[in-house]
């Protein structure tokens, strides 16, 4: 054999063995994404769970707003209707997916605000540990998200690294969107204690 052909061989093998190295981390990574997206929906659909048993629970006190509670209802039917799969997480997708969570979001803090102006409401027990189960499903969004964004940052950091965003391009692995704050949470709510 010539020398020529045994380095051409040599250099073959060991981009062969650098393209299935490197495709098998992106798989495992984009695994790790699709595993992570899929912890995120499940909090969130917890919160849908628990929004009818808070408005039937809600419902119950006479001569509350209809108004406040029919917002959350609708809030909840558009954030419910938007589905979101692993393979389109683009910043524009879950940026459609954030801001119908992000009304929900505040269609529930619209009505647990309200209901403090309700005694009898805030006495019943239902409503107490509804807005505890409520209070803990919205810490675990917060943590499910911040996963969801350290797995997402790992496999863009994968994909974006030599050699392997070679094997990337060659065989479609994209980036992938994180979770941003709303443009809401970047001012700080106001607090008034004036009685007048």
């Amino acid at each position: 054999m010539s020398r020529g052909l045994i380095i051409f061989i040599v250099i073959a093998v060991i981009l062969g063995v650098a393209g299935c190295s490197s495709y098998n981390g992106l798989v495992q990574k984009d695994t790790a994404v699709e595993q992570s997206w899929a912890g995120v929906q499940t909090q969130y659909q917890r919160r849908a769970d628990l929004i009818p048993n808070l408005v039937k629970t809600v419902q119950g006190a006479a001569n509350f707003e209809k108004s406040t509670l029919q917002g959350v209802i609708e809030a909840r039917a558009n954030a419910t209707s938007i589905k979101l799969d692993a393979k389109d997480l683009t910043p524009e997708n879950l940026q459609k997916y954030q801001a119908a969570q992000d009304q929900l979001g505040g269609s529930l803090s619209r009505l647990l605000a309200v209901s403090e102006n309700y005694p009898q409401l805030r006495a019943t027990e239902g409503f107490k540990e509804l807005q505890a189960q409520l209070e803990g499903t919205e810490n675990r969004i917060a943590v499910s998200r911040n996963d969801f964004n350290g797995v997402v940052g790992n496999y863009n950091v994968a994909v974006r690294t030599f050699p392997a965003s070679i094997f990337a391009g060659i065989f479609g692995f994209q980036r992938k969107g994180f979770f941003q704050a709303s443009a809401a949470a970047q001012n700080a709510p106001s607090v008034n204690f004036d009685t007048k």
